[in-house]
């Protein structure tokens, strides 16, 4: 009997999971972070089908791949996965990273604040994470450059007709919209219609819109949908963040690329200024902070840089077992209906 092993550390972002694989992962070729991306996903996907699909995993888990640097200024590098493929850039995983990589000794540790450069597929994002006596504090990062990429988008649906959106880019490509354009409400909708709302307008944009980044096709894809309350951008209260991305998966945290994506079409929207800050909660109601720090640009286009901050906390260690006469060996995702297993 044949059997694989992977060890993994498991923390939490604002309750999303983050799954880091620390043994058991072979190396990965690639002269960039995209072409290692593209390698993990031709060549090692059943990898992440075992380790985030159920019998180990869950329909929301979400993981990390430690890989080496390819950019020179990066210290770090990483890749991300998830239920059904590679995201471009994951702020809840970039905080749980970085209290890691400070505790277990990846990164000189420096007290009040430990900086360090992490390559990630959307490119490289500066992390700050707060050292004293007690520990790690808040961990930070500054994004890549962000830009909202269409205002105003019309989009057809079934459920609600057309509806105009805007697609913001935060390290990966959202849709978002606040949730009463479509005559729901963030407070007192019930969760599963809202979701059920965020995954049709993934589907009706991906087929109505053809996405570009100025800089890499691999990240011109629209990775899913926000619906936000109606706050204010200069209002002192949080403003709530329900993210759907990938294939449907949930996201219990605030979102960190989505809050930077939200920051940045704030900012071309003429309703947030260079400095100004926000806060966000998601389904735990766990806050990250935002901050518009600079302009900048992205190929051709205007775009800024954001900070986004909030705290991860350890749930565990793991130690997988993948038996080779397992006949659910790579995962198994939960069927939408009893007849996807009488068609097998």
């Amino acid at each position: 009997m044949g059997a694989d092993t992977y060890r993994t550390l498991d923390m939490h972002t604002a309750g999303e999971p983050v799954r880091i694989v620390t043994e058991g992962y072979p190396a990965i070729p690639g002269a960039t972070i995209l072409e290692k991306r593209r390698y993990v996903r031709a060549n090692l996907d059943h990898i992440r089908r075992r380790l985030m699909l159920e019998p180990r995993g869950h329909q929301d888990m979400y993981g990390v791949i430690r890989v080496e640097p390819s950019d020179p200024e990066a210290d770090l590098a990483v890749l991300f996965m998830h239920n059904s493929g590679y995201s471009t850039m994951c702020g809840h995983a970039t905080v749980a990273i970085g209290r890691w990589a400070v505790e277990h000794g990846l990164v000189a540790k420096r007290a009040p604040l430990t900086h360090f450069n992490l390559e990630c597929p959307c490119g490289v994002v500066r992390v700050s994470v707060e050292v004293s006596e007690r520990g790690v504090g808040e961990v930070s990062f500054e994004s890549v450059a962000a830009f909202a990429a269409q205002i105003d988008l019309s989009v057809e649906t079934q459920s609600f007709g057309r509806i105009a959106l805007d697609i913001s880019f935060g390290g990966a490509f959202y849709a978002i919209l606040p949730a009463s354009r479509l005559n729901l409400s963030m407070l007192e909708t019930p969760l599963e219609r809202l979701i059920a709302a965020a995954r049709e307008i993934t589907a009706a944009t991906r087929a109505q819109t053809v996405l570009e980044h100025p800089e890499a096709p691999d990240l011109a894809f629209l990775y899913g949908t926000i619906l936000t309350d109606d706050a204010e951008p200069g209002s002192p209260e949080p403003s709530l963040n329900l993210c759907i991305f990938g294939e449907g998966q949930v996201d219990r945290s605030p979102t960190g690329s989505g809050v930077t994506a939200r920051l940045a079409l704030d900012h071309a929207r003429g309703r947030l200024p260079i400095g100004a800050k926000r806060v966000f909660r998601g389904l735990t109601g766990e806050p990250f902070s935002g901050e518009l720090l600079r302009p900048a640009r992205a190929g051709n286009r205007a775009a800024v840089i954001a900070r986004v901050g909030g705290r991860s906390y350890y749930s565990g260690t793991s130690t997988f077992t993948v038996e080779a006469e397992d006949p659910l060996r790579d995962g198994f995702p939960m069927p939408r209906s009893l007849a996807e297993i009488a068609r097998k």
